[in-house]
This record gives C-alpha cells, structure tokens and sequence, in this order.
C-alpha cells in the first residue's frame, strides 16, 4: 500500500511539473535574459544629480517671501516633510511637500499658489536642461509605460517634452508644479523592453494598479518558486552519480531533456535563491519592516514642527540651483545645492557656509529614539555590506548610530548635511542578505574587484538560461505530440 501510494505520488509530480513547467520555464527564461540586460540598463527615472543638473540659478533678487510665508500661503501649520526653494522659468518658487505626499508651488515672489503650468513655463524648464537642443512638446500624458508608478501621481498630468537632442531625451514635466518628474532617452526606453519590463512583469495596463500587480507577481513568482523545487527533487531521484545508466550517464535521457536534467542539478541551488528572494523583495505577508523613518522620529530630530525661520533670507555668496530649509535639534539651516550637485550647510541668517558640529549631530540623533540609547558611534570612511554603492551613489564618509533598541535600529546620517540618508533595523538587514545578496549578489568582494561581479552573474544567468530554454523546447515538443 505505501508503495503504491509513493509510485503514484511520484507519477503525479513527475506530470505536475511536466505540465506546469511549459509554462513557467517560459517565465525563467524571461527573467534570466531580461536579468542580464538589467544589470547595465535600469529602469528610467530621475536622480538628485540629474535633477540639480537642469535647474537654473536661484535669482534671489526676485525672492521676496520668506519659507514661513510661504508655507502660511500653502496653508501648512506645521513644518512639512520638505520645503525647498528653486525656480520655475524665471520665477523663484518654493516647493513644499507635506506628510501625505501632497504637493504644493508657492511663489517666491508674490505668495500666490501655483496649480497649473502652461506649455510656455514647461518649454522654459526644459531649456535649461543640459541636453537641450531644440525642446517641443510632443503631448501632455497622464501615465505612460515610464511614468506609471504612483510616486508620480501628485504631479499629473504631465508635459512630454522632447529634447531634440542625438540621444532622444525626453523630459517629463509637472503640468501643475513645473516640476521635472523623469527624464529618459532612447537607449533606456528600447532596453527596458528586454530589461525590466518583462523582468517585473511591467506593463502599464496591470503596473498601473499596484495591489493588483503585487498580487499577480506573488502568485507568479510563487507557482515558479515550487515548479523549481519539484524539478530539483526529481533531478535528485534521477541522477545516479555512482551506479551509472546503461548508457554510462548519471542522467537517463538524452538531448533537450538530459540538458535540461544535468544544468538543472548544477545550476538548481542558484535557480531556487535567485527565485525565492525575487518573491521575497514584494515582502509577502509585509514580514519586512520598511525602510522609512517615522515622521515622529524625524521631527524629534529636528526638534522643531511649527513654521518659523527668518523673515527675510539672505543674499548667499555663491550661486545655487536649490535652497532646502531644514531644522536640526532645534536649529533651522539652509542646504544649498549646486548644479554639479554638490551640498552645502549654510546659516539662514547670514547665508554664510556653516560646518555642522559632530556633537550637534549626534546630540539630535539621540533623540531618534529616546525609548534607546546609542550604542556605538562610528564613522565610515569606506563602503561596507549595509552601506555600499551599486548602480547608484552613496555618499562617503557616513555617520552610523548603532541603537540597542529591541530592533536593533541603525541610522545613517550625512556629516555634510545633517540628512538621514537611511534607516535599517535588524529585519531590514535580514532582508540585505536574503534579497540584495541572493538575488544581485551583492557580495562585498565581487563588487570590489568588477568586472568579477559580471562575470559571475553572467556565467550562472548563462546555465539558469539553458535549464530555462530547455524546458521550453520539451514543453514545446509534448505540447505537439
């Protein structure tokens, strides 16, 4: 009796995954490919760098509103998320975020609240940008294949301005802040179309309605996730590495099917990581804290939450693109930031450069957590396994405050500026080594000494192609019979 049931359990997995794996093997082979292009192609979208890049200088002289008035125009009675100061065409604007994502335009000039731009203003932010060559508007768009995610929903519709640059830069622009949203060019938008999109399953019909993309990919991505482990189960049932087949293989089949069967057993342990932690990243049952920082922390920090820095703002010394007003234990600051990107602390009263004092800092990072204490203070002066550089920057060096809170909790903080750069507890770092490191392989030592990084992702994306590839030409020969 038990061996029956144990034939006919094994027949039925054997069937299972027989069937069910025409198709998922269509869906490993997307994912290793699109995988491969991803590593030197991402997804467009817009960094500070890039941002500050197309900005014009502040021209202060037309800056007649302080960042309280203008918040009072904006009808804020508490200190928002962000304010910042930066022109709109030829006109200074502040630009304030709220703790729900609201955003709001406010002139510097005469306290009016800007709510929509016309194709004129969005033409002139346009110009500045330094690919420019002769800008058009190609169409105002609520949502495209770029711009479908909801972090751009406080900015819609959007102008499509086309650079007319060799490298077809477009811009996307806020039809109601004039804000530069996203920009892209021609080689992302074709890349993308063998990179993320099918990589994420991306497209904009189901994209546009997150909880439904999420679900859609979890059930994919889990269907995959136990496809892969019958496979391997049954690689191990049929491999005989000792008592060889008559043929002298450890594998009895032959062609497609012994590929498929040989590189699925080298190549499974890497196949079923690389799968698991790709489910993992849509933080299924939301087992992984967020990355975020508390408004209540944020504010503590700060140790101020009403509108109030000096009436009048001063003549700064040198040129700037973007003033950012901010407060720290209690001080307020002006961060300045120039079109190359670099920042800089300056006084709000005088405009002149201001150093932040190390003990200022890590007295107003104590108050993070006051349930806590800081631990350990350290500062890096070179990239470690939590705070490293891959396809972005990281600024260096970095202040880390180690809490001995119950979650461990450690917040990296710019010594330039004073921002809170990011936020990691114990969860968050389980989540580094369980999807960073399974899925990009970020190991600390590929990444040091590239091109070793590629070469190793190339070479297991290469067999987890050819176990994907082979499933599909036997599904496709059992599907014709």
């Amino acid at each position: 009796m038990a061996r029956s049931l144990k034939r006919t359990l094994r027949r039925w997995l054997y069937i299972g995954h027989r069937w069910v794996g025409i198709v998922t093997c269509l869906f490993f082979a997307m994912w290793f490919i699109s995988g491969v292009v991803m590593m030197y192609v991402a997804f467009p979208g817009l960094t500070d760098k890039e941002r500050l890049a197309a900005l014009p200088d502040i021209q202060w002289q037309k800056v007649l509103l302080s960042p309280d008035d203008a918040m009072k125009a904006a009808g804020a009675t508490r200190y928002p998320r962000d304010i910042r100061l930066s022109m709109l065409a030829d006109e200074p604007v502040y630009r304030i975020t709220g703790w729900d994502g609201k955003r709001q335009a406010v002139s510097a000039s005469d306290g009016r609240v800007i709510t929509a731009v016309s194709e004129q203003q969005a033409l002139a932010v346009a110009r500045h940008h330094p690919a420019s060559r002769s800008p058009q508007r190609e169409e105002i768009i609520d949502r495209d294949q770029w711009s479908v995610t909801a972090r751009y929903d406080p900015l819609r519709p959007l102008y499509l301005i086309a650079l007319g640059d060799d490298a077809g830069t477009r811009l996307y622009i806020s039809s109601r802040s004039g804000e530069i949203a996203l920009d892209t060019n021609r080689t992302e938008r074709v890349w993308n179309w063998l990179g993320s999109i099918p990589h994420w399953i991306y497209p904009t019909v189901l994209r546009k309605d997150g909880p439904l993309w999420r679900l859609v990919v979890l059930w994919i991505s889990g269907i995959c996730l136990i496809v892969g482990v019958t496979g391997i189960w049954i690689g191990i049932l049929r491999v005989r590495p000792k008592r060889r087949y008559a043929s002298g293989s450890i594998t009895p089949y032959r062609g497609w099917m012994a590929w498929h069967h040989v590189t699925g057993l080298i190549a499974g342990v890497f196949v079923m990581t690389w799968m698991f932690s790709g489910w993992l990243s849509l933080n299924p049952g939301e087992y992984f804290a967020g990355r975020n920082t508390a408004r209540e922390a944020l504010q503590r920090y700060a140790g101020h939450d009403a509108p109030n820095i000096a009436t009048k703002l001063p003549m700064p010394q040198s040129a700037m693109v973007e003033a950012r007003f901010v407060w720290l234990d209690g001080s307020p600051m002006m961060i300045a930031a120039s079109r190359d990107g670099s920042l800089r602390p300056l006084d709000v009263t005088s405009g002149e450069l201001s150093a932040l004092p190390s003990d200022r800092l890590w007295t107003a990072t104590a108050k993070l957590l006051p349930q806590a204490h800081v631990a350990e203070r350290l500062t890096l002066k070179e990239y470690d396994a939590y705070w490293y550089a891959h396809h972005h920057d990281r600024e260096l060096p970095v202040l880390r405050a180690v809490f001995d809170d119950d979650a461990k909790t450690w917040f990296h903080i710019s010594p330039v500026t004073g921002d809170i750069l990011g936020r990691v507890d114990s969860s968050r770092r389980s989540y580094r080594w369980l999807f960073n490191a399974l899925h990009s392989f970020d190991f600390q030592l590929l990444l040091k000494y590239r091109p070793a990084w590629d070469i190793v992702v190339w070479l297991l994306s290469i067999l987890g192609t050819i176990v994907s590839i082979s499933g599909v030409v036997i599904g496709w020969r059992y599907l014709r019979g």
